[in-house]
């Protein structure tokens, strides 16, 4: 029940070739430190700030060759991979592409595949401001990947916020929840740390969140900036290790036993009970 996991983080810019050189570099090296488990960041492929770049450089998903290399990566080096997610296109009449997460065997075979659900729509105050759904269409299903040694819960950065999809996927049997991110500056500061604890404490899960970091070259102005520090919790809540600001891969040691001794401890999972909503006023 031991595991090494080893949580890639990077600066993703606009060219998914680039970013591709990068990120097989880093998983490369996971696998060298022992990782049997190795995870990236949300849009692994690209972060651009230009629908007109997006739509140029992004691939369907039968197409994509950041997706055909990194299968093809998992399957040498003999490691679990989660893409934490990829920017893809769907086909769909308004142009809309996916924010799509992969769980890949050390086969090179898709285990698990999940739609980012919730869209990150907000306006920041100090003229930061993001509209995913108008780039990107959300998904709408809970997805639990099976990896042979856990299973794993998938979701996608902002869906950290909503802790209903979280206590679902512990609910099927999750041991582990995955939050690729590529979290703001501002938000990070404030909220990263806090909520990702809360949604493993929450569920008696690891959660692990591999993240985007640094200034990125997406085209915009000014360019994007995220906050790194990319994380594992564990089911008690700890602060297992910290990626910090900067690229690189960050290794964490986890024992799975450890979820069911958390939930002994606390049992909410097999507390949980229906209720009636409030009435309205």
């Amino acid at each position: 029940m031991k595991l090494r996991a080893g949580l890639v983080q990077i600066t993703s810019g606009k060219d998914p070739a680039h970013n591709l050189l990068r990120v097989a570099q880093y998983i490369r090296q996971a696998a060298d430190g022992g990782a049997e488990f190795v995870l990236t960041p949300e849009t692994t492929n690209i972060i651009s700030a230009s629908r007109k770049q997006q739509a140029a450089v992004l691939r369907e998903e039968s197409g994509d060759e950041t997706l055909k290399a990194l299968r093809t990566l998992a399957r040498e080096l003999g490691v679990t991979l989660l893409i934490g997610s990829l920017g893809l296109k769907t086909g769909e009449a308004d142009g809309r592409f996916a924010n799509r997460s992969f769980l890949i065997g050390p086969d090179g075979e898709i285990r698990a595949r999940y739609d980012k659900i919730h869209m990150f729509d907000v306006d920041l105050g100090s003229g930061e401001s993001y509209r995913e759904s108008a780039a990107y269409r959300p998904g709408d299903k809970a997805v639990l990947g099976d990896a042979g040694f856990a299973k794993i819960g998938m979701t996608i950065c902002y869906d950290m916020r909503f802790p209903a999809l979280f206590r679902a996927l512990a609910t099927a049997g999750a041991h582990i929840l995955t939050a690729p991110a590529a979290f703001t500056v501002p938000t990070g500061r404030a909220h990263w740390h806090a909520l990702l604890r809360a949604r493993a404490i929450e569920n008696g899960c690891f959660v692990l969140a591999p993240a985007q970091c640094g200034t990125h070259d997406d085209g915009g102005d000014p360019q994007r900036r995220t906050y790194g520090h990319s994380l594992a919790i564990s089911p008690w809540g700890e602060v297992l290790a910290d990626g910090g600001e900067t690229e690189g891969v960050t290794f964490v040691d986890l024992d799975l036993n450890d979820v069911g001794a958390a939930r002994a401890k606390i049992p909410s999972l097999a507390h949980s009970r229906v209720f009636a909503p409030p009435e309205g006023p």
